[in-house]
């Protein structure tokens, strides 16, 4: 099967764009990631997201948007 060699590359930049505040607030990502029981991760690292796995920093992204759908869809 066919390996793309950037994939590991392209998946660091995008963890580090996700976790970024251009997508979501600090306070949002922060409140998120203490209800999913990440964010002592994140404390313990001095506020590092370094640490956090590819898949719970998926599982806040999922979270805002659900956050953000429903505020949609309250309107």
């Amino acid at each position: 099967s066919f390996m793309n060699p950037n994939r590991n590359f392209q998946k660091k930049i995008y963890k580090e764009d996700i976790m970024s505040s251009k997508l979501i607030s600090n306070n949002l990502r922060e409140e998120i990631a203490k209800e999913l029981g990440v964010y002592e991760q994140v404390k313990h690292d001095g506020g590092s997201w370094a640490n956090v796995s590819s898949k719970d920093c998926g599982n806040i992204v999922k979270k805002a948007i659900e956050i953000a759908n429903r505020s949609v869809e309250s309107k």
